[in-house]
């Protein structure tokens, strides 16, 4: 079996329990869900909008830590508060997928950790 590594940035926020923000094992990262916390403050972005902005810069920092870039991103799954927001989780995310598109779900959840309104976990390979 291939070592599994253990991936971690000071550039995303650490961890809000007992797991890391990210492994990788035989080419393949897998990146933990991300909110939308400031690493920098340690709590959450104020809106929607800027908490789906964080968060994604979140899940690029780790990406970029690991050898990895949001264009060798293979699946995305949302977790969204509010399915109303739909419309502008689409425009904030098309801002980070523009011409590479992975495979995605959303999906519409009760609760969020730390009273987050949207977090993001990916799959993605690694050179």
């Amino acid at each position: 079996m291939s070592d599994i590594q253990l991936i971690h940035t000071d550039k995303a926020p650490a961890a809000v329990g007992p797991y890391s923000q990210a492994t990788a094992v035989n080419g393949t990262l897998y990146v933990s869900g991300q909110l939308g916390i400031i690493p920098s403050e340690g709590k959450l972005a104020e809106g929607f909008k800027a908490q789906t902005r964080q968060a994604l810069e979140n899940l690029k920092a780790i990406l970029e830590e690991a050898g990895s870039s949001l264009d060798k991103v293979m699946a995305v799954d949302v977790f969204i508060m509010d399915m109303g927001r739909f419309a502008d989780l689409n425009a904030i995310y098309a801002e980070y997928f523009s011409a590479h598109k992975p495979a995605r779900a959303a999906v519409q959840v009760a609760a969020l950790p730390l009273g987050g309104l949207v977090e993001f976990k990916c799959t993605a390979v690694i050179d």
